[in-house]
């Protein structure tokens, strides 16, 4: 039953929606009941909070969005927005909501692109499997201007229609220079990517790697994002990892990075199997912000090597 409000009170409002959003187990009530109030406005936090102090009324629909929030409706589905890095992606039903701990992939990926050896004098070539709502690819493309002056030729690949939707949707916002591909990253025989096979400098990936059986714990997760996007395809939940990372391989010149989230359990597992495939040098594990194991890079090699 949605919570009585005072309408008349966006302060008093404000109490009791972070009081129910708390009791409903929501990790951040007190931010989510700002962000509810400033989307009904389509105004920014401060401004909700300014006004608050001002007295101001509580804005129309927020006690019916807050108890959509209380049932563990995802934020991003409510408001129809996600912030990634310095950008804002459209997002909802039916693709994988960015989370914070991806920005370290991405700043993995800048900080080679920004090394002179990599693609020098030119352009670097980069390809995002599993794009999703394109949030690494975006965000990439966003911020290499500050990385190095040649920027980047971006390609993005996404299997799912609905978040190739969103995907395109960002992309028109935001007026990114890139290219998105629907299909199946794994294929051999995309043409979109095998046109760039031995080209690409650069691949990054946060592939589904939940493994199969498991439940993930936030109903945000569990009941809202798609299972397309959660689970690997495998009890250890790295078959979708594998052949993305045979794909990385397929399409990196000698000497150019792979970059692949994980789950924070599969720290060692992920890596292994990327050092297995025989293709691999210089691989190694980085930590999120949070220092929970999260990002496998690894160097193309310049021939195959026997499995280790």
């Amino acid at each position: 039953m949605t919570q009585s409000y005072p309408r008349a009170d966006l302060a008093g409002a404000l109490r009791i929606a972070t009081a129910q959003l708390s009791q409903a187990g929501v990790p951040s009530p007190q931010a989510d009941a700002v962000a509810l109030a400033a989307h009904l406005w389509g105004v920014s936090w401060g401004e909700v909070r300014r006004r608050a102090v001002l007295g101001a009324p509580m804005p129309d629909g927020y006690a019916e969005l807050v108890q959509r929030r209380a049932d563990r409706v995802p934020l991003q589905h409510l408001t129809g927005v996600a912030p990634f890095r310095h950008i804002e992606l459209s997002v909802g039903p039916g693709v994988f909501v960015p989370r914070p701990e991806t920005e370290t992939l991405v700043q993995l990926a800048l900080d080679y692109l920004g090394q002179d050896t990599t693609a020098p004098g030119r352009p670097a070539v980069a390809v995002d499997l599993c794009t999703g709502s394109a949030a690494v690819a975006l965000a990439i493309v966003d911020e290499v201007v500050a990385y190095r002056s040649h920027g980047v030729h971006m390609t993005a690949v996404e299997l799912s229609e609905h978040a190739m939707a969103y995907a395109r949707q960002n992309v028109a916002r935001l007026g990114a220079a890139m290219h998105l591909v629907h299909g199946d990253a794994a294929d051999p025989l995309l043409a979109d990517l095998v046109a760039l096979n031995g080209a690409v400098d650069l691949v990054t990936c946060n592939p589904p790697y939940i493994p199969n059986g498991a439940i993930p714990r936030d109903p945000e997760v569990r009941e809202h994002d798609p299972d397309m996007a959660l689970y690997g395809q495998s009890a250890d939940g790295l078959a979708v990892p594998a052949r993305m990372a045979s794909r990385a391989a397929a399409l990196l010149r000698p000497g150019g990075l792979l970059v692949m989230e994980h789950a924070d359990s599969q720290g060692e597992s992920l890596p292994t199997m990327i050092d297995s495939q025989g293709w691999w040098s210089s691989v190694q594990d980085e930590p999120d912000v949070t220092g929970r194991p999260r990002v496998t890079r690894a160097i193309r090699s310049e021939e195959r090597f026997t499995a280790r």
